[in-house]
């Protein structure tokens, strides 16, 4: 579809759909509003795109002639928001939007799916697998024959080395580095600037350099 086209609904309308707005933007594409929980945002505005109501007018802003939903929130830690948001998308009938800022790099020998937002000074090399609504934030790496699956956070700057595996739901934090070959399991989290030498398993949480597991994933 050509850019311009593409019409779509923001899901959530923090500071992660500022960053997501900017870049559709960038790339011509034309955001019709925002959909938020709050119902004190209604009538604000981000990036000039207004906070319309909550997710109950996906149904009618389809009707209008919206042709794509993108999910505006981030994580910290926690990416089941994201993926929650991201099924009532999927629900409503409207189409997942790509985004990849221009001054990203990705080689066109890797697989992208549905819903995945690669923002500014990203880079992708050959081989690598991103999968569903996956975030690779700003100055983030993906390494030759990486395989991220659905729903993975990599934070801004993080650095995934060659043939990394990355389950589904994983939180990787801003400035952490996982070797080559490393395998991170499922809803597993990585804390910012950890460094990490070994395998992590799944819903388990990892910090320091060389990274240590603290606790399991999603306790308080």
């Amino acid at each position: 579809m050509n850019p311009s086209a593409i019409r779509a609904v923001i899901l959530g309308g923090g500071g992660h759909a500022r960053v997501l707005i900017d870049t559709m933007l960038l790339n011509r594409m034309t955001p019709v509003g925002i959909l938020d929980i709050d119902p004190k945002r209604v009538g604000e505005s981000v990036l000039g795109v207004p906070i319309l109501g909550n997710d109950d007018l996906l149904p009618e802003l389809a009707r209008q002639g919206a042709t794509h939903f993108a999910v505006g929130l981030g994580s910290v830690g926690d990416v089941r928001p994201r993926q929650q948001v991201f099924a009532r998308g999927l629900a409503s009938g409207l189409a997942p939007l790509t985004v990849i800022h221009p001054t990203a790099i990705v080689s066109s020998y890797t697989e992208i799916r549905d819903g995945v937002q690669i923002f500014a000074g990203a880079i992708i090399n050959a081989g690598a697998q991103i999968g569903a609504n996956v975030i690779v934030n700003t100055a983030a790496i993906v390494e030759h024959d990486c395989m991220v699956e659905d729903h993975v956070h990599l934070a801004t700057g993080a650095k995934l080395c060659g043939a990394v595996r990355v389950g589904q739901g994983v939180h990787i934090g801003a400035g952490a580095t996982v070797l080559q070959g490393i395998t991170i399991g499922a809803n597993a989290t990585v804390g910012l600037g950890a460094v990490v030498v070994k395998d992590v398993k799944p819903d388990v949480v990892v910090a320091g350099v060389p990274a240590r597991p603290l606790r399991n994933s999603h306790e308080s």
